[in-house]
């Protein structure tokens, strides 16, 4: 039986790569975009019919989530990854510099919006399943010794918090749990100066989130399956 995943925010970067890896590999993706435009991942439909399905979804509208779940009706993934999230549009500001719409925006989109999807779609995957969410290294708390794109790093921190809450929710399930900390990749949201392309790093990606699959319980991991500290 082919294995299946639920991927949220594919549409480009890090998610669509992480799709077009796993079509590469032979599984069913379920892709969500925003909106109604064609985006990469509509690209990739062709190349794979019938494997690859697209669905709509903006994490940030509950109503999107609900209609989701219910177009989504009896079916069930092996995995559902959440990889939608955002910067805010100065990174170098300060929390005393940010204004709050743009405070709320981010935080809305990179920690609140990514577990209200893992709420509302949760019954979507097979009991023994896996449910990951794209983390940052620069949510580590630990690892925070420079400084810098403190309102990123915020968010992250947050969403690292929350899971943990969920995971406590699920303790005893045979769930894996994965926060992922993919590293410094060029993407829209990395920037040219990142040192690593997606070629270099979306197997790896893949590879650690796969390998998590049969072991309950949540981790933080980069993407060579280390245990990043919280």
């Amino acid at each position: 039986m082919t294995s299946s995943i639920l991927l949220v925010g594919a549409s480009r970067g890090l998610g669509h790569a992480m799709a077009a890896e796993l079509l590469k590999r032979g599984w069913a993706v379920t892709g969500t975009v925003r909106g109604t435009a064609q985006t990469p991942l509509h690209a990739l439909a062709a190349d794979y019919p019938g494997q690859l399905t697209i669905e709509h979804l903006d994490i940030t509208q509950p109503e999107d989530t609900r209609a989701l779940n219910q177009r989504l009706a009896g079916q069930r993934f092996d995995i559902l990854f959440v990889n939608a999230g955002t910067a805010n549009e100065n990174p170098a500001e300060t929390i005393a510099e940010v204004t709050t719409d743009e405070f709320i925006r981010v935080m809305v989109t990179n920690a609140l919006s990514p577990l209200r999807v893992v709420e509302g779609l949760q019954d979507h995957v097979a009991d023994d399943g896996l449910i990951g969410v794209m983390s940052s290294g620069q949510g580590s708390i630990a690892n925070n010794e420079r400084g810098g794109r403190e309102v990123y790093r915020g968010s992250k921190a947050a969403l690292n918090q929350y899971m943990r809450s969920y995971a406590a929710r699920q303790a005893g399930t045979p769930r894996a749990l994965l926060l992922m900390a993919p590293g410094w990749i060029r993407t829209d949201l990395g920037g040219s100066d990142a040192p690593f392309t997606m070629e270099e790093t979306i197997p790896s990606i893949v590879d650690t989130v796969l390998a998590k699959r049969g072991r309950p319980g949540l981790e933080y991991l980069d993407r060579d399956g280390a245990t990043v500290p919280w």
